[in-house]
């Protein structure tokens, strides 16, 4: 049975905000293995599974020639894109500018707050131009709806067939954006919605759980882990044993990084706040939500936020943590997570950087291992999406505003899909004879692997869709397939899957994937996903939300690296005393009042389904 928590995730079916860029980009990696990730380039070690038919590959589901645009329009146009997703900036470069070029003869240039810095976006507010082609968090699309700088795209998205798919998850979202609830305009487009229901959770791997190397778990006879202390336990013996990977370099439990902190209405260091749902417990901003849907503040000494941070300096204190962590940066832990320098992952995507179906096959890869006193929280699929928001500015002349249209019309069907979430036919997979997908090169993204001339060479990563989030989420059924566009789903992938490793794991935990094992023992807490567009801050709260954000940040990282528990503790205490001077209780009633409307919403869509 599945114990349910009607609990809020707006803003967060993907957690951190940066880390929502990434999560993008590896929705593809989940396609060619447990997802896959990003790094150097070499030959494929092996081109196809095991379990792929001997029969040449036929057109049967065929959809790379699909229903593109190429020859209705005949000049190339440039469009700025305005993006809180991208981790990239400047002009689409390789195999997906082909693909753009081929199907609408549009090249997108990415303007990137990420890699700009956060003041682009109040220089271009302010200058009446924010982009041709917007992606916004849903609190400042809603602000600049209603400052003029969002398009009312009504005229046209109701002939876009693709689009209309998700009609109702759409209107429903626009009739959120104040001043236009009674829906007579669409402003805007949600990303990641699927078209299964609010309630449902298709995933059979949540979004943050503890995941372990099978080999090394194995090695150590794959003992019960009874608690946060059993866990470090397990990992000081696996670095013992360890303590390098195969070409000598250091390897830790622990490599975190400070790229993603106070990141998607999180208050705190990311790799902190993620791990606080371990405990069903959910950050929004200055407040956690706890299992028995009741707010508490985020300093509150007896919620996750401390028992974690506490958690990772014990981890630190024994050796386990790399001391890089409060330095390196995003692209330092994925040369690491390729090399196998770490030894505990944490996101469901994470494994994508390691988890090659050779790896799978030889046992060495990541998977789920019960912590037996936790209680996960997962989101339920994002059938109203994610939190995000495509616009099209308003300055955009008619030209460009059809091309925009086609655009995100194409985007959200199954052709882009595919080249979304599967890669590239003949390259990244295969469409059999008997009309099934199988899986090819899965290790192109993590080993930015040569793309065919024909494509545009240029590495696989390096050509990778900078926009990086889609309209349709990977789990969305694919109507060529009758299955996700998600790889791990396809019937091909599971059946070139069933590894030894994965019978090992099923005999020891009596389950047939993490999340059945979770809902048999009762550790599983689902939030249902809803639409409701909440208040942005006033200029008093955003003042005290960036001071204590500073503060809060900058003693984490410091208490994580405390030398003992009083030292811990005392920087705690400052902590919370600098925060309450700065006016963090006003903070803490401001978030409890705004979330509060969230949960009830999130009540109601439970309640209509029960």
């Amino acid at each position: 049975a599945t114990t349910e928590i009607y609990t809020l995730s707006l803003h967060d079916a993907l957690p951190i905000l940066k880390l929502k860029r990434l999560i993008s980009l590896l929705l593809v990696a989940l396609m060619v293995t447990a997802i896959a990730g990003c790094a150097k380039a070499n030959q494929p070690a092996n081109t196809a599974p095991t379990t792929a038919p001997t029969q040449a590959p036929s057109s049967s589901g065929d959809t790379s020639k699909g229903n593109t645009s190429k020859g209705k329009f005949d000049k190339l146009i440039t469009i700025d894109n305005f993006n809180v997703a991208a981790n990239y900036q400047g002009v689409q470069s390789g195999w997906f500018a082909k693909v753009l070029k081929d199907a609408l003869n549009i090249e997108l240039n990415i303007i990137a707050p990420q890699v700009a810095g956060n003041a682009i976006y109040q220089t271009r507010v302010s200058a009446g131009n924010l982009g041709d082609l917007v992606l916004l968090e849903r609190a400042d699309f809603a602000d600049c709806v209603a400052n003029g700088l969002i398009r009312d795209i009504s005229d046209k998205i109701y002939d876009c067939k693709n689009l209309m798919v998700f009609k109702e998850q759409i209107e429903t979202y626009n009739k959120t954006i104040p001043g236009n609830e009674d829906g007579k305009k669409i402003y805007g487009i949600p990303v990641e919605m699927t078209n299964t229901s609010p309630v449902t959770l298709s995933e059979e791997v949540i979004y943050s759980s503890p995941m372990l190397r099978w080999d090394l778990y194995k090695e150590l006879g794959m003992p019960e882990i009874k608690d946060l202390d059993g866990l470090l336990d397990v990992l000081a013996e696996m670095k013992e044993r360890y303590p390098t990977n195969e070409d000598g370099d250091p390897a830790y439990p622990f490599s975190l990084w400070p790229d993603w902190d106070g990141g998607d209405n999180m208050m705190g260091i990311a790799n902190v706040v993620q791990l606080t749902t371990w405990y069903g417990e959910k950050i929004k901003q200055s407040i956690i939500l706890k299992p028995d849907n009741t707010f508490t503040p985020l300093t509150d000494k007896n919620a996750a936020y401390y028992k974690i941070l506490k958690f990772l300096n014990k981890a630190q204190r024994r050796g386990l943590v790399d001391p890089d962590s409060g330095t390196q940066t995003w692209e330092n832990i994925v040369s690491k997570m390729t090399s196998g320098r770490i030894y505990l992952m944490w996101y469901s995507w994470q494994v994508g950087f390691w988890n090659s179906l050779e790896r799978l096959q030889n046992g060495t890869a990541f998977i789920f291992v019960p912590v037996m006193d936790q209680l996960y929280y997962a989101d339920a699929d994002p059938y109203y999406g994610t939190g995000r928001i495509i616009g099209v500015g308003s300055q955009v002349d008619d030209e460009k505003y059809e091309r925009i249209m086609a655009f995100l019309d194409w985007y959200a069907s199954p052709e882009a899909c595919e080249f979304q979430h599967n890669g590239i036919k003949g390259f990244t997979y295969e469409v059999g004879a008997d009309g099934r997908y199988y899986v090819k090169n899965d290790n192109a993204l993590m080993d930015n692997l040569p793309v065919p001339e024909e494509w545009g060479g240029g590495g696989y990563n390096d050509g990778f869709n900078k926009f990086n989030q889609w309209i349709v989420h990977s789990i969305s059924t694919n109507p060529n397939t009758g299955e996700p566009y998600s790889t791990r789903y396809w019937s091909t992938y599971k059946e070139a899957t069933q590894t030894e490793m994965d019978r090992e794991w099923k005999e020891r935990f009596n389950a047939e994937f993490p999340v059945d094992w979770m809902k048999k023992n009762n550790k599983l807490l689902i939030s249902p996903n809803v639409c409701i567009t909440l208040p942005s801050d006033t200029p008093d709260i955003s003042v005290i939300r960036n001071q204590c954000e500073e503060i809060l940040e900058d003693y984490s990282w410091r208490m994580i690296f405390a030398k003992s528990d009083s030292e811990f503790d005392a920087m705690w205490d400052q902590m919370v005393k600098e925060m309450n001077g700065l006016g963090f209780q006003k903070l803490v009633e401001f978030d409890t009042e705004i979330y509060t409307m969230e949960l009830e919403a999130k009540k109601a869509a439970a309640a209509s389904v029960n």
